[in-house]
């Protein structure tokens, strides 16, 4: 057997940043029934053995950017870029969700800014073929591969299928939401305020998808210049100060309060 590496579909990128510089990925590696550049086609549940060997192992396949040939063949390709927390199949293909190592470093900024940019916008995949099915018909793909050995699951710039493109770029995590509800409810908000402040950091999160150029949710419509400003400055100051408070820096709540109450007043204006 030997190696291959190539991209099967559409894939979904999501990247959030923590204050820690490690972000999360999460997407899909590969899309059941999409037949790529190579003719080649993946069956659902072509991943189900390999995931379980991996399972076994207590870990799963590493994530590298470009195959590990993204820095110009240097010895450090090959170290991971990240790491793939959960990996499943789905009715539509191979499920992957990690982590960003080192965002801090110029190597961890110039892939994280690639991403955001849209450079670096898919997945692909590098495996063994353990089965497969030649395809005997014009009409059939040239092989469908029913059982494959996964190696480790890439970021690239050019995957073999031109669906395979990241479509998300998030910069709030879960924890982040946490953290402020934690605090507005130290601080007396109501329920109903704080319900409103979380809305409008999703709001403000489906706005830069859009601001940064990749596909994004419709239910935010901006048509005011001035609000767009507006909410810049919003979603700018509260990831400053989010990160902050984090830190331990307790002297920042009443800035992430105040912050608070303008998108509040912002949102009901």
């Amino acid at each position: 057997m030997k190696l291959e590496r190539r991209d099967f579909g559409f894939c979904e990128i999501k990247v959030e940043e923590t204050s820690d510089k490690v972000g999360t990925l999460q997407g899909y590696g590969a899309v059941f029934g999409i037949v790529d550049s190579y003719g080649d086609v993946i069956e659902r549940g072509a991943f189900a053995e390999t995931l379980k060997e991996w399972e076994e192992r207590g870990k799963l396949p590493p994530m590298l950017l470009q195959h590990g040939g993204g820095f110009q063949g240097s010895a450090d390709d090959m170290l991971p870029i990240g790491k793939w927390t959960k990996m499943r199949e789905d009715r539509k293909g191979l499920w992957v969700e990690g982590e960003l190592f080192a965002l801090d470093t110029e190597r961890g900024r110039y892939i994280y800014e690639g991403l955001k940019a849209g450079v670096l916008d898919g997945l692909s995949i590098g495996f063994m073929v353990r089965e497969s099915k030649l395809g005997t018909k014009p009409s059939e793909p040239a092989r469908t591969l029913t059982n494959i050995d996964l190696w480790e699951v890439s970021i690239v710039t050019f995957p073999a299928n031109p669906k395979a493109r990241v479509t998300g770029v998030k910069a709030f995590t879960q924890e982040d939401v946490r953290l402020l509800q934690a605090i507005l409810r130290d601080e007396g908000f109501s329920h109903k305020d704080t319900a409103t402040v979380i809305s409008g950091l999703k709001k403000l999160d489906a706005w830069r998808q859009r601001d940064v150029g990749v596909g994004s949710p419709r239910d935010v419509v901006l048509s005011d210049r001035r609000a767009d400003e507006r909410m810049t400055e919003l979603l700018s100051s509260i990831r400053e100060v989010t990160e902050r408070v984090r830190s331990a820096e307790r002297a920042c709540r009443a800035s992430v309060l105040e912050i608070c109450r303008k998108t509040t007043e912002f949102l009901r204006s």
